[in-house]
């Protein structure tokens, strides 16, 4: 049972990440990078780095709520539609059926209560903290899947906080209010009385719900995250995302329906534990749906081992050569320089271990980045003073630190002889060639297409 069992793990593992010797077809393409994927997605949830921002993301909406809906409710109260806000959050605590209606009706009875006008200049400031601090959180948790180490900066951050804290609530009601108004529209009602287009618009006010988290999702995933997310890949993680949540929310209220043990076990507590267990599972929906719109853009993560990817000096070699040759041939033929998007979708190799090499490349002034948003890499000298030999060993000695370099490494002299030999021999035979020399070479091949093949 166990040489079975093995055998047909090693089958599934080489089917799914094992390396064809010619290109497969497009339809199994897709489907060994389907299953790569679900792969990915599950170790992800197992992994457990999902599961605790989630929670970190409830411990912040719990403290962040009613100032935020503090802050929505006097804006639409300005329009006129503050009495909106008590049904969307009934839609939003629907799967927890009688208990959301309470915790409804508590969260108004704290907006109603909170004068914004006695709070004074210093009350208003930290009203104001709390509720963008919620979206900073949900920032730091997208940018966290999506390998950003650095978030925007602080005025950038600032303004689209408060766009969406502010411009956000009177977009969405309005939406509603102008669908309400066609359908309550006489024309639009005798239409809905024919039978066919009757049941079309049952059809579609059942798919609503699913349409309208799709579309937050997708703009979440979009405006969100520090980096420039493409329509198509945010679209298919708003669809997973929003679909996983509509059925969570199904499932959710058939299991509240048939247990009455939390209310015996918790007494009063069990709406507040429900409540946070709902919060949990949302916004580990919207993570789940955040992770597979990066591996939708980013097939190259999809790789077997958990974790960051590590170059050997061998593969930082031949990255650095490969980068430095495209920045340099670009440069010669007066093209775009590229992006690290661009680097990254070219050279199939992970933005995390991609940015290792052209941090060392800018450390030793061969690369320099643009003013442009996003960035472009240029050479920042001529191509034909960059030695290959000079790039070689700048990644080479990445990351070296003064306390422990070869100079600070004892070792026999015999093998300080030899590698003095390695060195001159790689010298000598590249000789004086430089970068120029290096991308003339390869002129002729298009410096468009994927340096690495496609399955490397």
């Amino acid at each position: 049972m166990k040489q079975n069992a093995k055998a047909l793990y090693g089958r599934f593992e080489k089917t799914v990440w094992g390396v064809a010797e010619t290109p497969l077809p497009l339809w199994k393409e897709r489907a060994q990078r389907g299953l790569r994927t679900v792969f990915i997605l599950t170790r992800d949830l197992v992994g457990g780095q999902l599961t605790l921002r989630a929670m970190s993301l409830v411990y912040t909406t719990l403290l962040s709520i009613v100032p935020l809906l503090a802050l929505s409710f006097s804006v639409l109260k300005a329009f006129g539609v503050y009495n909106q806000i008590e049904p969307m959050l009934l839609k939003f605590v629907e799967p927890l059926g009688e208990k959301g209606d309470e915790i409804v009706h508590q969260i108004s009875i704290f907006i109603e209560k909170m004068n914004v006008g006695v709070l004074g200049a210093l009350g208003l400031t930290l009203l104001l903290y709390t509720a963008i601090s919620l979206m900073q959180k949900i920032e730091e948790s997208l940018n966290f899947i999506w390998h950003i180490p650095h978030p925007r900066p602080l005025a950038d951050r600032f303004s689209r906080y408060l766009s969406v804290l502010l411009v956000g609530p009177i977009l969405v009601f309005s939406a509603l209010g102008i669908t309400a108004s066609v359908m309550n529209i006489e024309t639009v009602r005798d239409l809905m009385e024919i039978n066919i287009l009757g049941q079309a618009m049952q059809a579609i006010s059942r798919l609503t719900p699913y349409f309208l988290v799709t579309v937050a999702f997708t703009f979440i995933y979009l405006f969100i995250p520090n980096s420039r997310v493409r329509v198509v890949p945010a679209l298919i993680g708003g669809v997973a995302g929003g679909f996983a949540w509509q059925t969570a929310g199904w499932v959710f209220a058939v299991f509240i329906a048939s247990s009455n043990k939390y209310a015996a076990i918790y007494s009063s507590l069990a709406i507040l534990i429900l409540f946070m267990i709902w919060l949990y599972l949302s916004w580990l929906i919207l993570l789940f749906g955040a992770s597979v719109a990066f591996y939708a853009q980013h097939p190259e993560y999809l790789y077997a081992r958990s974790g960051e990817p590590r170059l050997s000096n061998r593969m930082r070699e031949r990255l650095a050569l490969s980068v430095m040759s495209l920045v340099s041939g670009r440069f010669l033929a007066g093209e775009p320089m590229p992006s690290l998007a661009e680097f990254t979708r070219l050279l199939g190799v992970p933005m995390h271990s991609l940015q290792i090499v052209l941090v060392a490349l800018e450390g030793n002034r061969f690369l320099a980045q643009s003013s442009d948003e996003p960035p472009r890499f240029l050479p920042s000298r001529d191509p034909s003073l960059i030695l290959v030999t000079q790039v070689l060993e700048t990644v080479r000695a990445a990351g070296e630190e003064q306390f422990l370099s070869p100079g600070s490494l004892p070792a026999p002299p015999p093998v300080d002889e030899l590698l003095n030999q390695i060195q001159q021999a790689v010298e000598s035979s590249v000789s004086n060639m430089t970068m120029r020399d290096l991308a003339l070479q390869i002129s002729g091949r298009a410096l468009h297409e994927p340096v690495f093949p496609k399955d490397s």
